[in-house]
């Protein structure tokens, strides 16, 4: 004869007890909404709210109040992270041929014409190759880094201008011997390497692949 299993059923308090224990598992621990979900859910009814007709304000009020919700958003992001820094400059600028300089190709262009016009050939020289290297860097041709050296600059960007390539060699060995060798800058050096600094701001690159690769 097969035993007929008769139902438990528990009073209140055994009822009310066996529940607690049943949601104090695991499973239903995990599955509970933790503080910030609960937050959330309740920003986001309170603006759904205000456009269900639950805030019974006039609906210049309502901007006013969901304009200020975006204003406390950016508040929070800035307390976060920080202001952004919207002066931060390019990586186009920094450390050229061993030395640190913030200078932009323009600012190296005028520097070099100013010391053209005192006939100090040398340093005339020695920025011009310089505005070379910092204007391919910001047309992101290439990038200079501490180690970066005239000869090395020279072969990266002959490779992006293969008409040049044998111009800039020639300049990147002017600029080493007047830098290095002190070898006295002249007035055809200069203008040699002007002519190319001049003709490079207008050429295209011919491999733009290499943009970018540190040279």
């Amino acid at each position: 004869m097969i035993p007929i299993t008769v139902p438990v059923e528990p009073d209140a308090p055994d009822a009310r007890e066996w529940l607690l224990d049943e949601l104090s598992k695991p499973a239903y621990e995990r599955a509970k909404p933790n503080w910030f979900d609960r937050a959330s859910q309740a920003v986001w009814d309170w603006i759904t709210s205000l456009f269900e007709g639950g805030f019974g304000g006039p609906p210049v009020l309502t901007l006013v109040l969901l304009g200020l919700l975006i204003l406390g958003g950016v508040v929070l992001a800035f307390v976060l992270f920080g202001s952004p820094r919207l002066n931060r400059r390019s990586s186009a600028f920094g450390a050229v041929f061993g030395e640190t300089d913030e200078r932009d190709a323009a600012e190296l262009r005028r520097a070099a014409d100013a010391a053209a016009s005192r006939g100090d050939w040398t340093l005339a020289i020695e920025e011009l190759f310089r505005a070379i290297a910092r204007g391919l860097a910001e047309r992101a041709v290439l990038t200079t880094s501490p180690g970066t050296t005239a000869h090395h600059l020279a072969e990266r960007a002959g490779a992006a201008f293969p008409a040049f390539a044998d111009r800039l060699r020639g300049a990147a060995r002017i600029f080493d011997e007047v830098r290095y060798l002190g070898i006295p800058g002249s007035a055809d050096r200069f203008d040699a390497v002007l002519s190319l600094e001049r003709e490079l701001r207008s050429a295209r690159p011919a491999a733009p692949s290499t943009a970018a690769v540190p040279a």
